[in-house]
């Protein structure tokens, strides 16, 4: 009998229990499209977290306070005041490979406009504070250096902070806000950058001169944190070892004393998080196969349900000239068929699944190729595997007992 044939009869036998064969594919339906979703998700997370990254700048070089340590206890770094504005001006004259550097300072407090009040924070930079951080001044102008000499009372916004403190619409261009009972004016407005894939409300800041924040809000003369641009993605290597290189001889260190400050870079976050997410996607398709597993089980259950129920026919077949081979392969095409249909099935509502929550989450939708395909491999392979014990049963039966079975 040709292969044909075969899986011509074999679909015919499924038809007579419709509803049994796509109880029985449920759970292929069920594993193969818990899987294609985890993949695609993940992957779009993924995909979703770079781009996020990668529109603050690829390039972005960020110098932190490193951890104080007491009788061998982590105190951690907020009384750590090794970073100061003279490493910001080191690093400009000496640094070949960094095209931008900006001392950063953070105060938290209240905002507010007449009656109006918001809570959040006020990041102290240079002028090239703007740039680094990929901000675009929508309205307004940019602070200068001479701004930043001064200790001006000047700041930037962003787009939250305009609505909550002016929600009438009017301009707030040349208005003066307080944060914790100094004012601010006004001088420019950001664009629009949303939330990032952490959840934080990008336009939720105001950003003034360093200068202004450490005199007039914190009292420090220390700085939190360095930010720098280096010349291209390609030159980001060279630049974090050029500033260590520079920070170190800046905060006379001995040669092999440890530094007691971090470098860190954007790359380094993107293949920490890409690291995560791939964990992540890998972790949770594991979980999702054991629906599979489930559903390769099922078929194997209902296969047995069916040679039982078909005994007479098994040896009725037999005894009109049905080699062995043959009512093997049959009970065999069906499990194949099973499993492939409800594959298939699944590929597609998973792929509708992924569809419809990459676009709930705003994430970009990818689909999975190698996931496809390992899923239709996998669904063939679940076939034979489970399909294979019930079939060799079926073909092993004697005819002439098969024929009187009650």
């Amino acid at each position: 009998m040709n292969i044909f044939n075969l899986f011509k009869i074999a679909y015919k036998a499924l038809l007579r229990n419709k509803t049994r064969a796509f109880l029985t594919m449920l759970g292929i339906i069920i594993g193969i499209s818990s899987v294609i979703a985890m993949v695609s998700l993940g992957q779009s997370s993924s995909q979703s977290i770079n781009n996020q990254i990668s529109s603050m700048g690829t390039n972005l070089i960020m110098v932190m306070r490193a951890s104080q340590r007491q009788g061998g206890v982590n105190i951690g770094s907020s009384n750590v005041q090794t970073l100061t504005a003279k490493d910001i001006e080191a690093i400009r004259t000496q640094a070949k490979y960094v095209s931008a550097a900006s001392p950063l300072v953070n105060a938290s407090g209240q905002l507010v406009n007449g009656a109006n009040n918001w809570q959040g924070s006020v990041q102290g930079g240079n002028s090239e504070l703007i740039a680094i951080r990929k901000y675009q001044i929508a309205s307004g102008t940019n602070f200068t250096e001479q701004d930043v000499r001064s200790s001006a009372k000047v700041c930037i916004v962003g787009k939250t902070v305009v609505d909550n403190l002016f929600p009438n619409g009017e301009s707030p261009l040349g208005k003066t806000i307080r944060f914790n009972k100094i004012p601010f004016k006004i001088i420019g407005i950001l664009e629009s950058k949303g939330q990032n894939q952490m959840g934080q409300d990008q336009d939720d800041v105001v950003i003034a001169p360093y200068t202004t924040v450490q005199k007039r809000i914190l009292a420090i003369t220390y700085i939190h944190m360095i930010m720098a641009s280096a010349l291209s993605e390609e030159t980001a290597g060279l630049a974090t070892q050029e500033m260590e290189t520079i920070l170190h001889a800046s905060h006379k260190l001995k040669p092999g004393q440890e530094n007691d400050f971090d470098v860190r870079t954007q790359k380094e976050m993107l293949d920490m998080m890409n690291s995560v997410t791939g964990f992540m996607t890998v972790l949770l398709a594991a979980i999702a196969s054991i629906s599979l597993l489930v559903g390769g089980i099922g078929i194997m259950n209902i296969m047995y349900v069916t040679v039982t129920e078909r005994i007479k026919e098994i040896g009725l077949r037999m005894s009109i000239g049905a080699k062995n081979k043959d009512i093997l392969l049959q009970f065999l095409c069906e499990s194949i068929i099973l499993s492939l249909i409800g594959g298939v099935i699944g590929i597609l509502f998973g792929l509708l699944l992924s569809y419809a929550a990459s676009k709930g989450l705003s994430w970009p939708f990818i689909v999975s190729i190698p996931a496809v395909g390992i899923s239709f491999l996998v669904c063939a392979a679940t076939g034979i595997f489970f399909g294979w014990y019930p079939a060799k049963k079926a073909a092993s039966l004697d005819p002439i007992i098969a024929l009187r079975y009650e």
